[in-house]
């Protein structure tokens, strides 16, 4: 195999796929990554056999062929090449040579042969959506997944397509994120998934603003075709719990506020609060909120800012990041804040499909 290749853009592919590759794998080849050339086009592909991903890089190709290197080593000589442009060749010995400017090094590598094969795509579901708004969903939802593994099903965020939308969904049991999106598909296509975390950190590295996802769902896998970037994963099998279970059916009192007013305002009062206890007291009153904490081995803080609120007077305690979470994800600056008592779980909302549910704490 011998390739022309710019050395921005083969770090840039080199960096797409690396990220899913384990540093506790006990095979050496998911230790690597493989690069390919057939067709007059350059792949990259890295798995660590749940998660894959391959993508295509700009590149002239003298002469065909394959080898898998050292991804982490690789990396490293690419991104410390001493000129823009780089010619790479591999031999039957299964070593690669890369030279660029006076530099050059050789690697030895690993034959295709021994690389896991991506599975394929036959028998798949097929969607599609827009980019853009697929990574708002997994952003608006991702910060709430478990990392408690012994409860595996919360460890990645559910997928339901039904009733012609797509429901993303993630919990910890204390608070949970949904958003829907209205998407055509046929409606014998309906099926609900969990993706597992690693999968969805890796989407949100990868999806871009423009253009469109095509996702492929099978039994047990499911894919995702960005053009010229393509990843697989593997999917958490078991069933998800019925979240609409948690969402409270009614509330009684709505307050509308400044959504950066009340994040910065809480990390605020949050400094004092201590990592035994971490709540935060959100006290409503007549278009008015004092967000307090007071911790007796560290101090008290307190913030008041203006909402909009006409009901009675109502407090209730929060962790403090369980609350800044959403805050900080969302881009619309006006969200509403619906209310039961201090017991009860409040409902973040904006005026999009969206809602966030977070459990209170008790204080005293």
């Amino acid at each position: 195999m011998k390739l022309v290749l710019i050395k921005e853009k083969f770090l840039a592919g080199l960096q797409t796929v690396q990220n899913v590759i384990s540093t506790r794998s006990t095979l050496p080849v998911l230790g690597n990554i493989l690069i390919k050339a057939v067709d007059g086009k350059i792949t990259l592909a890295a798995t660590d056999l749940d998660t894959g991903i391959r993508c295509e890089i700009e590149g002239k190709v003298d002469k065909t062929g394959s080898i898998t290197l050292p991804a982490k080593k690789l990396s490293t000589i690419v991104r410390d090449l001493p000129a823009d442009e780089l010619v790479f060749e591999s031999d039957s010995k299964q070593s690669a040579t890369i030279r660029a400017g006076s530099f050059s090094s050789k690697l030895l590598g690993i034959p295709e042969d021994d690389f896991p094969p991506f599975p394929s795509s036959q028998g798949q579901k097929i969607f599609k959506i827009d980019q853009a708004v697929f990574k708002e969903m997994l952003k608006n939802t991702s910060y709430a997944v478990s990392t408690d593994e012994s409860r595996y099903v919360l460890n990645g965020a559910l997928m339901s397509f039904k009733d012609a939308k797509l429901t993303v969904v993630a919990t910890d049991g204390r608070r949970l994120a949904l958003v829907d999106q209205e998407l055509e598909f046929p409606p014998e296509n309906a099926v609900d998934i969990i993706l597992p975390t690693k999968a969805v950190n890796e989407l949100q590295r990868i999806l871009k603003d423009t253009g469109a996802i095509t996702i492929g769902v099978a039994e047990n896998q499911i894919t995702f075709d960005i053009g010229s970037t393509f990843l697989v994963s593997k999917l958490i099998e078991g069933n998800y719990p019925n979240y609409k279970q948690v969402i409270p059916a009614e509330t009684k009192e709505r307050v509308t506020m400044e959504r950066t007013l009340l994040l910065n305002a809480s990390r605020r009062v949050a400094l004092v609060a201590s990592e035994k206890s971490n709540s935060i007291k959100l006290h409503f009153s007549k278009n008015n909120l004092d967000i307090t904490a007071n911790t007796p081995e560290v101090g008290e803080a307190k913030e008041s800012i203006p909402v909009s609120y006409k009901g009675r007077e109502i407090s209730i305690a929060f962790n403090p990041d369980y609350l800044a979470d959403p805050l900080k994800t969302l881009e619309t600056e006006e969200i509403h804040l619906d209310l039961t008592d201090e017991l009860s779980p409040g409902i973040i909302r904006n005026n999009k499909p969206f809602l966030y549910v977070i459990m209170p704490m008790r204080t005293g």
